[in-house]
């Protein structure tokens, strides 16, 4: 009888590494949502790839950064609980970023919270800059720390993923699945297509607002026809906010709306109705509900 394998790893970094790119390639399917936009990624969200027979759960932790607000601090604090938490742990670096300030102090963290945890550096990106440049980051970093195994790739690209999940299958430990095989992420549907809105809200909207607003959804409906209405609410911080993304005669809401629709559709392989509505709620982010929601601890976020 084959042996089987499962465990969890944790993908850590700056902002803006790579982390929800890779996990979806890895997953092949979008369970994390990727914008150009830093910090998008609030909740550990678990993406889970099969690769023989090794079942390979991701912690998709928020990018890691100087946390100045409540929420910044819940994020950090759950991006090192995932990796804490983990089999093992993927250090993303941007190759053409190299060793940055934000990464050197990963890695001096990672000397406090990795203990005896493989830790794989991942450079990505790699086709942004030439191979000895390449070749210089990879050996400046493993001087900075002892890390398990290096990998070259492009996460958009695709470029050096299969030998990446190829070892990832064998470094987990020995174990029965922990997911049936068939599921890609452990969020319920309603999360995730909150996620997915709230990808489209940061794409069409380049202002400060994205970090100021979050999505709920508030009621799904399954119906006779196969397809399901699901009815969300987007909360604003301030009476200003609703206005923008409202946009003229509703015309900004409207091309989110659509835009998010196509793709949960499209992921959940059949007929989508949206409904979106806009409120106002000055203060959602202190309430510790939202926290949950996002699968972050209130009491992580404070000073």
């Amino acid at each position: 009888m084959t042996q089987t394998r499962a465990g969890f790893v944790a993908l850590i970094g700056e902002p803006n590494a790579g982390k929800s790119t890779l996990l979806n390639r890895m997953v092949g399917a979008k369970v994390s949502i990727v914008t150009h936009k830093v910090q998008t990624t609030r909740a550990r969200i678990r993406g889970i790839a099969m690769q023989g027979d090794s079942q390979i759960v991701f912690v998709d932790t928020p990018g890691i950064f100087r946390p100045r607000r409540r929420l910044d601090r819940s994020m950090v604090k759950a991006a090192w609980g995932g990796a804490a938490d983990a089999d093992v742990i993927l250090l993303l670096i941007e190759a053409h970023r190299g060793l940055t300030d934000g990464a050197q102090a990963i890695i001096d963290n990672l000397r406090q919270h990795a203990g005896q945890t493989p830790v794989a550096l991942v450079i990505n990106k790699i086709d942004r800059v030439k191979s000895e440049a390449l070749l210089a980051l990879s050996q400046q970093l493993n001087a900075a720390f002892d890390f398990t195994r290096t990998f070259m790739i492009s996460a958009e690209k695709g470029y050096g993923c299969d030998d990446l999940l190829d070892w990832l299958a064998q470094e987990v430990p020995e174990g029965p699945w922990l997911y049936p095989e068939d599921q890609v992420a452990d969020l319920p549907m309603r999360m995730i297509a909150a996620e997915i809105t709230r990808e489209k809200l940061t794409l069409r909207l380049h202002e400060e607002i994205p970090y100021q607003l979050t999505v709920e959804t508030e009621k799904w409906e399954e119906r006779k026809d196969g397809s399901a209405r699901v009815d969300q609410i987007v909360y604003v911080a301030r009476p200003g906010h609703k206005g923008i993304v409202l946009g003229k005669g509703g015309e900004t809401i409207k091309a989110i709306g659509q835009a998010a629709r196509a793709e949960l559709a499209e992921f959940m392989g059949r007929p989508v109705h949206l409904f979106l509505q806009v409120k106002v709620r000055e203060n959602w982010l202190d309430e510790a509900e939202r926290y949950n929601e996002m699968g972050l601890d209130f009491r992580d976020g404070d000073a």
